[in-house]
């Protein structure tokens, strides 16, 4: 090769480096836990349609002894942010314009991000839209949160080889969870919090321990036979109980793929005071001829309550099934 065609193969070379465009680099969001940013002007957030998005995105969080919202939002006027690249983890933006429509936008400004736009040319039309696509972005929301969470949780992870050689499990257990009690098919983890105590419960029954015509008298059933054997206040014949105000709420879902049963209630101490709520997770394991359960609960009267319980449902979703060898 002369000198002349390497200084011409270099020329364009470098022309087509500096004419290509380059993506430009996203910052991270940031953002607290379940904290929403909403964009839309004054007169629409103190109407009708300001009301249905707080009746929807701020309802009440269920099994929580006390009312609290399922996200924080955080208002600003479109006039002062429109056209501002925001950080925020999640986005709303709610505003009247000449179509209708509800797009959902991925890393538009930050990453990861997830913005909803939602248009329309009445107030009925954004009414509509609110009402037909809050189900979806409520749990698109959730689901952000829960892998944010579990990000931050992945910093600093209690080693794993306990839970793994006990239960064929892996679980990202933050660093700051010490082991209370270890019996055989039992494990109680706690962390110390600055209004009281955050515990998870790691534990396998028989698979017929669950009736599923009647799971949630069956699982209140195996807590409460839980609580008697490991879980006491300090005084005798305080065992820890499923909370007899109200039933706790059920739902079906899928936990690494296998059917499960949530449930969402309080539980308190038997001839004594203290109480909370809890998270409860009844996995269906045929592989390994079990039912594996994970619970979260929380002893925290000073405070709210949403965000430990998140943090716990963080936690258990990490869940990974160990294959087992053939």
């Amino acid at each position: 090769m002369n000198k002349a065609h390497f200084l011409y193969l270099l020329v364009s070379l470098f022309l087509f480096s500096c004419g290509k465009k380059q993506e430009p680099l996203l910052r991270e969001s940031v953002g607290k836990i379940n904290t929403i940013a909403v964009i839309m002007n004054d007169a629409l957030w103190n109407g009708e349609v300001g009301d249905s998005l707080r009746n929807k995105l701020a309802a009440p969080v269920f099994g929580l002894p006390q009312e609290e919202p399922l996200f924080t939002i955080n208002q600003y006027p479109d006039k002062l942010v429109e056209g501002f690249i925001t950080d925020s983890r999640t986005l709303v933006v709610v505003k009247k314009g000449a179509t209708t429509g509800f797009e959902i936008k991925k890393d538009q400004y930050a990453t990861p991000q997830t913005v909803f736009h939602l248009t329309g040319t009445t107030n009925d039309t954004l009414l509509y839209l609110l009402e037909k696509h809050s189900p979806e972005m409520i749990q698109m929301i959730k689901e952000g949160e829960i892998q944010a969470n579990q990000k931050i949780n992945k910093e600093s992870l209690l080693n794993p080889k306990i839970i793994e050689n006990k239960f064929h499990i892996r679980l990202d257990v933050p660093s700051d969870f010490e082991y209370a009690v270890q019996k055989p098919r039992f494990i109680w983890l706690k962390k110390e919090i600055v209004s009281g105590s955050m515990s998870l419960l790691l534990y396998q029954v028989p698979l017929n321990t669950i009736k599923t015509k009647n799971p949630i008298a069956s699982i209140i059933r195996m807590r409460d036979s839980i609580g008697k054997l490991y879980i006491k206040g300090r005084e005798a014949q305080t065992p820890m109980i499923t909370g007899e105000g109200y039933a706790p709420y059920l739902f079906k879902i899928k936990l690494d793929n296998r059917p499960t049963f949530e449930s969402k209630g309080t539980w308190e101490l038997k001839n004594d005071f203290m109480s909370g709520p809890f998270i409860n997770y009844v996995i269906f394991d045929k592989e390994y001829n079990r039912i594996m359960v994970l619970e979260g609960f929380c002893y925290s009267p000073a405070d709210e309550k949403r965000d430990v319980m998140f943090e716990l449902e963080s936690i258990i979703k990490s869940v990974q099934i160990i294959k087992r060898k053939k």
